[in-house]
C-alpha cells in the first residue's frame, strides 16, 4: 500500500522526471530539525565549510554525516515516514540510509548551489536512491531546481569543487560538461515550499539552487537514501562523502554497521 503522503501518480513522476514534491514529510519535526540545524553549526563536523568564494557575499554553510551525533537527526531518521515513503518512490524492498546534509545560506548570501548531479561524488550506484531536500524556513527563489528526466541521462556531468570549480576527479574526458539548463532550455522543476516539505530526487538528478537574496535565512535539511539495487563503486579517487576505511569492494552492498537498514519489507 502507498504511503498516505503519495499518490501512484506521485510514484509514476519520480519515476520518470527523477523528481516529486512530497508535501509535509517532516511536518512533525520542523522543530527539532531547526534545533539539530542550529547544533551542528555551534559544532560542526570535520567536512564542515562556508564555501568562501571571491566575490560572494554572506555565508553559505554546508556539514554531512553528521545524524549519528545530533539527537534530532537520529529522531528524524528513526521516527518520521522517510522511509517509508522513500520506499514507495524508489519501488525498493529495502531502504538504507546513506548520509545526511545541512545547507544554510544566511540573508544576502550570494553564491549559487551550482548544478551538479550527487551521484558522481559518492561511492554507490543504482537505479534506486532518493534524496529529499527539507526547506525550515518558507522557501521561494532560494528553493531547489531540478531538470526533469536528467538521471536517465547516458553520461554523467562532470563533478567540480563548489568554491574553486575544479574537476573532482582527475579524468574530466569520462564526464558531460556541466550544462546551463536555461541557456539550453531544459525542464527546470523548482516549488513554492513551506517548512516539512520535501523534494525528493533521484541521486543522478541534476540540481542547483540560487543564492538567497531575501532577508530570511534558509535553512535546509537533507537526507541520502539507497534501495535494492544500490552497490559500491570505485572513484578515480577520493569520494565526498569520503567515509575513510570503509574496507568495501565493488559490487558489495553497503556495509550495513555504517549504513544501517531503515526499512525492510521482504
Amino acid at each position: 500500500m502507498t504511503h498516505p503522503l503519495l499518490s501512484q501518480a506521485d510514484i509514476e513522476t519520480y519515476q520518470r522526471d527523477g523528481v516529486v514534491l512530497v508535501k509535509g514529510l517532516f511536518a512533525d519535526h520542523v522543530d527539532g530539525l531547526r534545533r539539530g540545524v542550529a547544533a551542528n553549526m555551534a559544532a560542526p563536523g570535520p567536512s564542515a565549510s562556508n564555501n568562501n568564494k571571491a566575490g560572494e557575499t554572506g555565508r553559505f554553510f554546508d556539514d554531512y554525516c553528521n545524524w549519528t551525533r545530533i539527537p534530532e537527526f537520529v529522531e528524524v531518521v528513526q521516527t518520521s515516514p522517510v522511509a517509508e515513503v522513500a520506499a514507495d518512490l524508489m519501488r525498493s524492498r529495502t531502504v538504507q540510509m546513506f548520509h545526511d546534509h545541512v545547507l544554510v545560506k544566511e540573508p544576502g548570501t550570494s553564491m549559487a548551489t551550482p548544478w551538479h548531479q550527487d551521484g558522481p561524488y559518492y561511492f554507490v550506484e543504482g537505479e534506486q536512491t532518493v534524496s529529499f531536500w527539507s526547506p525550515l524556513d518558507p522557501v521561494r527563489e532560494a528553493t531547489l531546481r531540478c531538470v526533469a528526466g536528467s538521471h536517465r541521462w547516458e553520461k554523467e556531468v562532470l563533478p567540480t569543487r563548489w568554491v574553486s570549480e575544479e574537476g573532482f576527479f582527475p579524468d574530466e574526458s569520462r564526464y558531460m560538461p556541466v550544462p546551463d539548463p536555461e541557456a539550453e532550455g531544459m525542464r527546470i522543476v523548482e516549488y513554492e515550499m513551506e517548512p516539512g516539505d520535501a523534494v525528493a530526487f533521484n541521486f543522478r538528478t541534476l540540481h542547483g539552487a540560487r543564492g538567497n537574496t531575501s532577508q530570511a535565512r534558509r535553512r535546509a535539511f537533507s537526507i541520502r537514501l539507497v534501495g535494492d539495487d544500490a552497490r559500491y563503486v570505485e572513484r578515480p579517487g577520493p569520494t565526498s562523502p569520503p567515509f575513510p576505511g570503509h574496507d568495501m569492494t565493488p559490487g558489495q552492498r553497503l556495509r550495513e554497521d555504517w549504513f544501517p537498514i531503515l526499512l525492510d519489507r521482504s
